[in-house]
């Protein structure tokens, strides 16, 4: 077997790379994602928010940035990195799950053109939020959105996690007299996740894999429509107010329950 080169590094190699890369975040990438961020059109880049359409897009192009060939979630400069440092390493993230609720009942009482148009609405306010609060969106799931909050993008991701969901609460019309244009529950969780690439060749792709992820998807689904629950062990890294009442939940295949806060944009 040939030796590993540069450009091909073996797996301790490749844990190496990505423990420093996710550990000891790069300001100037983070105001460079922050940058990207405000500039208009959906869908960019998950890991810098480089826009892939409209006027974004087209500056995006002029230094080189286009979606990749193998991979329409990642611009061809990310997906390099991922080509080359194949794995990934374990470090402490925040992870938010939103879903929309009775999204059957909806669909029922709409056209399948008018229930697109709404996924495609909330899937663009999500994406928008998320990356808002330099955040990740790690994929679409139905009508579910699941995003990642790993510290390459800052020390704050439990907060900015708990401050993304408050803002897609408000930004779907939880906090309106009129209620929401879509009703939405969330969970937040703070905890141990394997971060990495997988995949082969173009269509390498970035993923979170752990109990943490587990359990956020477990809260997000026991959320009331116009709820947030929160992990207290994300509400505790995200200096949430320690006096707010907790209360326990049995999470499916959890065998302790998990201790959370609940919260609502009218008293977020």
């Amino acid at each position: 077997m040939d030796a590993p080169t540069p450009s091909q590094p073996d797996d301790r190699r490749n844990e190496e790379f990505w423990r420093n890369f996710l550990e000891n975040p790069d300001s100037l990438m983070t105001i460079g994602r922050r940058v990207f961020s405000h500039l208009p059109a959906n869908p960019r880049c998950q890991m810098c928010a480089a826009p892939f359409t409209g006027v974004g897009g087209s500056i995006m192009r002029l230094i080189g940035k286009r979606p990749s060939d193998g991979n329409p979630n990642m611009c061809n400069t990310c997906q390099k990195v991922l080509m080359k440092h194949h794995g990934g390493a374990e470090v402490e993230g925040s992870m938010l799950f939103a879903d929309i609720r009775g999204s059957t009942a909806m669909a029922e009482r709409m056209s399948a053109g008018e229930f697109h148009a709404l996924l495609d609405r909330f899937f663009t306010t999500a994406s928008d939020t998320v990356f808002a609060h330099n955040g990740m969106v790690d994929k679409f799931v139905g009508d579910e959105v699941v995003a990642v909050f790993p510290p390459v993008y800052g020390a704050r991701h439990a907060e900015n996690a708990v401050a993304t969901a408050t803002a897609l609460l408000r930004a779907t019309g939880h906090a309106d007299p009129g209620g929401p244009w879509v009703p939405l529950g969330a969970g937040v969780h703070t905890g141990r996740v394997w971060f990495g690439a997988v995949g082969e060749g173009n269509h390498t792709d970035i993923t979170v894999v752990g109990d943490a992820v587990n359990t956020t998807a477990r809260l997000a689904a026991q959320a009331a429509a116009g709820e947030i629950l929160v992990s207290t062990d994300a509400a505790r890294v995200a200096g949430l107010d320690p006096t707010l009442q907790r209360r326990s939940l049995e999470l499916k295949g959890k065998e302790q329950p998990t201790e959370v806060v609940s919260l609502r944009v009218d008293s977020a």
